[in-house]
Protein backbone atom coordinates (compact mmCIF):
# COMPACT_ATOMS: atom_id res chain seq x y z
CA UNK A 1 0.00 0.00 0.00
CA UNK A 2 1.61 3.52 -1.41
CA UNK A 3 0.56 5.22 1.71
CA UNK A 4 2.21 8.00 4.08
CA UNK A 5 0.16 9.03 6.79
CA UNK A 6 0.89 12.04 9.34
CA UNK A 7 -0.29 12.38 12.38
CA UNK A 8 -0.39 16.03 13.88
CA UNK A 9 -1.22 17.33 17.42
CA UNK A 10 -0.59 19.19 20.46
CA UNK A 11 3.16 18.15 22.51
CA UNK A 12 1.39 15.34 24.43
CA UNK A 13 -1.91 14.31 22.70
CA UNK A 14 -0.66 10.77 22.44
CA UNK A 15 0.89 10.83 18.81
CA UNK A 16 3.38 8.61 19.31
CA UNK A 17 2.21 5.82 21.16
CA UNK A 18 -0.80 6.18 18.35
CA UNK A 19 1.69 6.52 15.55
CA UNK A 20 3.43 3.41 16.88
CA UNK A 21 0.10 1.25 16.97
CA UNK A 22 -0.81 2.36 13.76
CA UNK A 23 2.79 1.57 12.18
CA UNK A 24 2.60 -1.75 13.64
CA UNK A 25 -1.75 -2.51 12.43
CA UNK A 26 -0.05 -0.91 8.83
CA UNK A 27 3.27 -2.94 8.77
CA UNK A 28 4.67 0.41 8.47
CA UNK A 29 8.06 2.44 8.97
CA UNK A 30 7.78 5.41 11.64
CA UNK A 31 9.57 8.77 11.19
CA UNK A 32 8.76 9.96 14.38
CA UNK A 33 9.44 13.88 15.12
CA UNK A 34 11.59 13.61 18.27
CA UNK A 35 13.75 10.89 15.90
CA UNK A 36 14.29 14.30 13.62
CA UNK A 37 14.22 16.92 16.01
CA UNK A 38 16.68 14.87 18.93
CA UNK A 39 19.61 15.66 17.32
CA UNK A 40 19.64 19.08 17.39
CA UNK A 41 18.43 19.24 20.76
CA UNK A 42 21.32 16.88 21.92
CA UNK A 43 23.94 19.67 21.02
CA UNK A 44 22.11 23.10 20.22
CA UNK A 45 19.97 25.35 22.63
CA UNK A 46 16.77 25.75 20.25
CA UNK A 47 17.99 29.43 19.68
CA UNK A 48 21.55 28.59 18.28
CA UNK A 49 21.82 29.45 15.19
CA UNK A 50 22.81 25.36 13.83
CA UNK A 51 19.79 24.45 15.81
CA UNK A 52 16.81 24.48 12.64
CA UNK A 53 19.79 24.11 9.87
CA UNK A 54 20.56 20.69 11.53
CA UNK A 55 17.16 19.98 12.26
CA UNK A 56 16.35 20.71 8.78
CA UNK A 57 19.38 18.49 7.22
CA UNK A 58 18.08 15.06 9.26
CA UNK A 59 14.62 15.70 8.25
CA UNK A 60 16.15 15.98 4.37
CA UNK A 61 18.60 12.71 5.32
CA UNK A 62 15.89 10.90 6.69
CA UNK A 63 13.27 10.96 3.70
CA UNK A 64 15.71 10.86 1.38
CA UNK A 65 16.64 7.44 2.64
CA UNK A 66 12.68 7.03 2.65
CA UNK A 67 12.78 7.50 -1.05
CA UNK A 68 14.70 3.86 -0.93
CA UNK A 69 11.99 1.73 1.00
CA UNK A 70 9.56 -0.16 -1.65
CA UNK A 71 6.62 1.40 -2.45
CA UNK A 72 4.23 -1.42 -0.96
CA UNK A 73 5.48 0.10 2.78
CA UNK A 74 3.54 2.53 4.52
CA UNK A 75 5.24 5.25 5.74
CA UNK A 76 3.64 7.38 9.44
CA UNK A 77 5.09 10.84 10.90
CA UNK A 78 4.67 12.64 13.68
CA UNK A 79 4.61 16.09 14.01
CA UNK A 80 3.70 19.04 16.21
CA UNK A 81 2.22 21.48 13.50
CA UNK A 82 0.95 24.81 13.85
CA UNK A 83 -1.09 26.86 11.19
CA UNK A 84 2.17 29.19 10.90
CA UNK A 85 4.77 29.39 7.72
CA UNK A 86 7.67 27.59 9.33
CA UNK A 87 5.92 24.74 10.25
CA UNK A 88 3.44 24.78 6.94
CA UNK A 89 7.27 24.44 5.53
CA UNK A 90 7.90 21.41 7.49
CA UNK A 91 5.13 19.73 6.12
CA UNK A 92 5.53 20.74 2.92
CA UNK A 93 8.64 18.60 3.32
CA UNK A 94 5.78 15.46 3.82
CA UNK A 95 3.92 16.54 0.80
CA UNK A 96 7.04 16.42 -0.75
CA UNK A 97 7.85 12.94 0.08
CA UNK A 98 4.33 11.72 -1.06
CA UNK A 99 4.86 13.48 -4.60
CA UNK A 100 8.32 11.58 -4.72
CA UNK A 101 6.61 8.51 -3.72
CA UNK A 102 3.82 9.31 -5.47
CA UNK A 103 1.61 8.13 -2.25
CA UNK A 104 -1.16 8.50 -0.96
CA UNK A 105 -0.90 11.27 1.43
CA UNK A 106 -3.05 11.29 4.67
CA UNK A 107 -3.12 14.09 7.35
CA UNK A 108 -4.75 12.94 11.02
CA UNK A 109 -5.46 16.04 13.09
CA UNK A 110 -5.48 14.88 16.84
CA UNK A 111 -7.35 17.18 19.17
CA UNK A 112 -7.53 16.37 22.71
CA UNK A 113 -9.19 18.27 25.69
CA UNK A 114 -6.90 20.82 27.56
CA UNK A 115 -7.32 19.26 30.58
CA UNK A 116 -6.39 15.82 29.05
CA UNK A 117 -3.46 17.10 27.54
CA UNK A 118 -1.67 19.06 30.06
CA UNK A 119 -2.16 15.26 32.28
CA UNK A 120 -0.87 13.61 29.18
CA UNK A 121 2.00 15.98 28.72
CA UNK A 122 3.83 15.00 32.12
CA UNK A 123 3.74 11.13 32.27
CA UNK A 124 6.69 10.02 33.43
CA UNK A 125 9.60 9.31 30.81
CA UNK A 126 8.33 12.71 28.54
CA UNK A 127 11.15 14.86 30.00
CA UNK A 128 14.17 11.94 29.07
CA UNK A 129 13.39 12.11 25.37
CA UNK A 130 13.35 15.83 25.03
CA UNK A 131 9.50 16.37 24.69
CA UNK A 132 7.73 19.29 25.99
CA UNK A 133 6.57 18.95 29.91
CA UNK A 134 5.59 22.37 30.43
CA UNK A 135 2.06 22.61 30.58
CA UNK A 136 3.00 26.39 31.02
CA UNK A 137 4.37 26.48 27.91
CA UNK A 138 1.52 24.00 25.92
CA UNK A 139 -1.15 26.32 27.34
CA UNK A 140 0.63 29.27 25.48
CA UNK A 141 0.89 26.83 21.99
CA UNK A 142 -2.92 26.31 22.55
CA UNK A 143 -3.83 29.69 23.29
CA UNK A 144 -1.78 31.24 20.62
CA UNK A 145 -1.96 28.78 17.73
CA UNK A 146 -4.42 26.13 15.90
CA UNK A 147 -2.81 22.59 15.00
CA UNK A 148 -2.37 23.06 11.35
CA UNK A 149 -4.64 22.10 8.97
CA UNK A 150 -3.34 21.39 5.25
CA UNK A 151 -5.31 22.79 2.50
CA UNK A 152 -5.33 20.24 -0.38
CA UNK A 153 -5.18 16.75 1.71
CA UNK A 154 -7.33 13.67 2.55
CA UNK A 155 -7.66 14.92 6.23
CA UNK A 156 -9.05 12.52 8.94
CA UNK A 157 -9.68 14.88 12.25
CA UNK A 158 -9.98 12.73 15.47
CA UNK A 159 -10.64 13.65 19.17
CA UNK A 160 -8.19 11.14 21.33
CA UNK A 161 -9.72 12.95 24.58
CA UNK A 162 -11.73 10.17 25.92
CA UNK A 163 -10.05 7.37 23.42
CA UNK A 164 -7.32 5.08 24.23
CA UNK A 165 -4.67 4.53 22.30
CA UNK A 166 -5.26 1.45 20.43
CA UNK A 167 -8.94 3.30 19.88
CA UNK A 168 -7.63 5.86 18.34
CA UNK A 169 -4.94 4.08 15.82
CA UNK A 170 -8.11 1.70 15.20
CA UNK A 171 -10.19 4.81 13.97
CA UNK A 172 -7.21 5.83 11.84
CA UNK A 173 -6.53 2.53 10.30
CA UNK A 174 -9.44 1.86 9.55
CA UNK A 175 -10.12 5.30 7.45
CA UNK A 176 -6.78 4.13 5.99
CA UNK A 177 -8.30 1.10 4.81
CA UNK A 178 -11.18 2.87 3.03
CA UNK A 179 -10.69 4.24 -0.04
CA UNK A 180 -8.87 7.59 -0.49
CA UNK A 181 -11.53 10.51 0.35
CA UNK A 182 -11.37 13.24 -2.51
CA UNK A 183 -9.75 15.82 0.03
CA UNK A 184 -12.82 16.42 2.05
CA UNK A 185 -12.36 15.80 6.02
CA UNK A 186 -14.07 12.94 7.85
CA UNK A 187 -13.68 12.49 11.02
CA UNK A 188 -14.86 15.37 12.44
Amino acid sequence: MNLIVHINGWPGSGKLTIARLLAEQLDARLIDNHTLINPAECLFARDDPHYQPMRKAVRTLAFDYALRLPLHVPIVLTDALADITSDQEIFDSCRGLADRRAARLVSVVLDCNVEENFRRSISPGRADLFRLTDTGILKHLRASYQLLRPAGIERFELDVSNLSANEAAMAVFEHCMQAPCSLKTKGE
